[in-house]
């Protein structure tokens, strides 16, 4: 049995997904404001956030090893395809945004951008880094515990194959 030119071009196992949308904000110390930036965060996805510390110390900044200094948020299957619905408009992405492995990072400048959010002088103005992780079926051949097997070359995904699914999938319009 011979397949088509047209279902050969198209296979179910090379559609993207979306496998996770990590949303980060930093805020440089803990405090009052590490809380404000969790409740935004938290307003503007719907998921609890997790609070992320510093690596390692930076005394020109006051930062010990172990502070918080963030919060993010992981996002998966419609909770992260809503909220890339909202968030992919509010951003100007490029090509160089991309990596090897088609995932893709951008940043939202103001967090009022956001239509659920608005300017509260007390709150002050914090940015947001999303980071988009696209894949395809059959990926988690790699990532599993038992008989790992590597992904082939022509499976894995690549800059040009993030940017036509998100063109195709969000409307979102890619600058060269």
């Amino acid at each position: 049995m011979t397949m088509s030119e047209a279902e050969s071009e198209f296979h179910s196992m090379r559609e993207p997904t979306i496998e996770k949308v990590v949303v980060h904000t930093g805020v440089g110390q803990g405090g009052r404001d590490l809380g404000d930036a969790e409740e935004i965060i938290e307003e503007i996805t719907g998921q609890q956030s997790v609070r992320t510390s510093a690596k390692r110390t930076v005394q020109a900044f006051n930062i010990r090893e172990g502070d918080p200094i963030g919060a993010k948020v992981t996002l998966r299957n419609e909770d992260a395809e809503e909220f890339l619905d909202t968030a992919l408009p509010l951003a100007d992405i490029s090509a160089s945004q991309f990596d090897n492995a088609g995932n893709v990072s951008f940043g939202v400048d103001e967090h009022t951008a956001f239509p659920s959010q608005e300017y509260d002088p007390n709150t002050g103005i914090y940015g947001l880094d999303v980071t988009v992780t696209l894949v395809r079926p059959g990926y988690r051949v790699a990532k599993r515990d038992q008989v790992t097997r590597s992904i082939p070359d022509k499976h894995r995904m690549t800059a040009e194959d993030a940017i036509a699914f998100l063109e195709t999938e969000f409307d979102v319009e890619i600058d060269e």
